[in-house]
């Protein structure tokens, strides 16, 4: 394991994300302890596949790749083949999956750096046939199979004419078939969407075990969920970050831990009269005279308005409550109950909070914590740390 202590991009601002590289190497750890336990069976326990697009769900997927890599993951899944070739200009050696769409004139990239792609339309094998007869060269790719989620893929009605055509192609390096489920706690849904993905893989299971074609489907809910249906490799997202991907409460949660953290120092403290108003449109009167503390971070940095006068974070090891609308670019805190001096740092996010998380910022806002992490990378330095 790579000891990272406070490496970081400095853009001279007291405000910054904090990833915690042992958390993740956790997280990654018990997964693994879960399948060992939980799945039986000729092709288990299976691969790990890590997603890590949309920069690693802001976690920054250059610097952890390593420590995922380290953890026995097998494969990397990205968003686009742009993201697989900064992968793969910083050394990242492992197989990497676009698990979206990818434009056809991209494909000789995608050849070019290695990266396999995801196929379900015959013009992609029209494409690929070109690029062979120019470049001879075949093209690593995965069939995605669209069971119900209604994004991309072929219909599993029309799959089996589809992977009969991929088969025959010399020009095609299969190396996996995919579904993605919409609701892996519906139990309506998740059946029926299984039983298409069943059927077709089913169909050609012998050719892709003589083939080593790996078949996946679950994804972070769906590993500890529906672990019977693991077949050759697992993709973990979310919850590897050590964020929920459930909408009820699981036992698995307790032992993952938070990799995500945000923080901020201290530039200014003042004091607030009582009949004082504070930031845009004074929503916060002072009831009393109080002592309130400024960090330069806001709703540009990813920290929504919606949630302003809804959060609070630790200071010195005591909870404050946030006041006033949440500006672009500065936070205001409530600190008459703390002693404390400019430059001292305030945490919005992480193990010290014991009161907000990214997953109870989300529930305020009426959405997901996917978004959030997302969010909190716009304009903030990420410093690692184990």
């Amino acid at each position: 394991m790579q000891n990272f202590r406070g490496t970081f991009v400095n853009k001279n601002r007291d405000a910054w994300v904090e990833i915690n590289l042992a958390n993740l190497e956790n997280n990654v750890l018990e997964i693994k302890k879960y399948l060992n336990e939980n799945c039986i069976g000729e092709n288990n326990p299976p691969k790990l596949f890590a997603v890590v697009k949309a920069d690693g769900y802001g976690h920054g997927s250059l610097m952890c790749a390593p420590t995922l890599s380290a953890c026995g993951v097998d494969c990397f899944g990205v968003a686009s083949i742009d993201e697989g070739i900064e992968l793969r200009e910083h050394k990242i050696t492992s197989p990497i999956l676009v698990l979206g769409a990818s434009p056809l004139w991209a494909f000789e990239n995608a050849i070019k750096y290695d990266i396999a792609i995801s196929i379900f339309d015959y013009e992609h094998l029209e494409m690929i046939e070109q690029l062979y007869r120019r470049l001879n060269k075949k093209i690593k790719a995965h069939i995605k199979i669209d069971t119900g989620m209604n994004r991309i893929g072929i219909n599993s009605g029309c799959a089996s004419a589809f992977i009969k055509k991929v088969l025959e192609m010399e020009c095609i390096d299969l190396k996996g078939i995919f579904t993605h489920f919409a609701d892996v706690e519906n139990k309506e849904i998740f059946n029926r969407q299984i039983n298409e993905f069943k059927n077709v893989v089913d169909e050609f299971r012998d050719e892709f075990k003589k083939r080593d074609v790996k078949i996946h489907c679950l994804n972070s809910a769906g590993i500890f969920i529906h672990s019977d249906f693991s077949y050759d490799m697992v993709r973990m997202g979310i919850i590897m970050w050590g964020l929920t991907p459930f909408e009820n409460n699981n036992s698995i949660m307790e032992k993952m831990l938070p990799v995500m953290g945000l923080k901020a120092r201290i530039t200014n403290i003042h004091t607030l009269k009582k009949g004082d108003g504070i930031s845009y449109g004074h929503t916060f009167v002072a009831q009393k005279d109080l002592k309130v503390a400024t960090i330069p971070i806001g709703y540009a940095d990813g920290v929504d308005r919606k949630l302003s006068g809804k959060i609070s974070a630790y200071l010195n090891g005591k909870e404050i409550r946030q006041i006033g609308r949440i500006t672009m670019d500065q936070i205001m805190f409530d600190v008459s109950d703390v002693e404390c001096s400019k430059g001292d740092i305030i945490i919005l996010l992480g193990e010290e909070n014991k009161i907000d998380t990214i997953d109870t910022w989300a529930k305020k806002l009426d959405t997901i914590n996917y978004e959030l992490t997302c969010r909190l990378k716009m304009r903030l330095s990420r410093i690692y740390v184990r």
